[in-house]
């Protein structure tokens, strides 16, 4: 059921970090999330043969369980240094998903694969 947010509810802000440091953290914690995902695109079938579970990559492991919270506590604990860790959901079928917003629509048939983008009425095949 989609609802709508109440009228007085947290606003986003978004704000451009200008300080040498706290960039040079976020590089390198963007550096490690990548390190983690060329691991996930490596090692695809082994990460979505876990259909119906839920999965965290750290250190370039793969973490499976049943809750979002039994995967990073066990990625937290073997990579406590991994900040760039990600979890996901993998649907327990394999079907084609729409990804939609007010703007455009996403259809994807398979896990990284964009099969097409809608966008205000006009269809471009990707």
């Amino acid at each position: 059921m989609i609802q709508k947010a109440a009228e007085n509810a947290n606003p986003l802000v978004m704000e451009i970090e200008t300080d040498p440091e706290v960039c040079a953290e976020i590089a390198a914690r963007h550096q490690r999330c990548e390190r983690n995902l060329r691991w996930l695109e490596a090692n695809a079938a082994e990460v979505y043969s876990n259909r119906g579970k839920f999965i965290c990559i750290a250190g370039q492991e793969l973490f499976v369980g049943g809750s979002p919270e039994e995967v990073l506590f066990a990625a937290e604990a073997s990579h406590p240094e991994d900040d760039g860790r990600f979890t996901l959901f993998i649907p327990l079928e394999k079907v084609p998903r729409v990804y939609a917003s007010n703007h455009f629509a996403l259809v994807v048939d398979r896990p990284g694969d964009a099969v097409c983008l809608l966008s205000r009425g006009e269809v471009y095949q990707a």
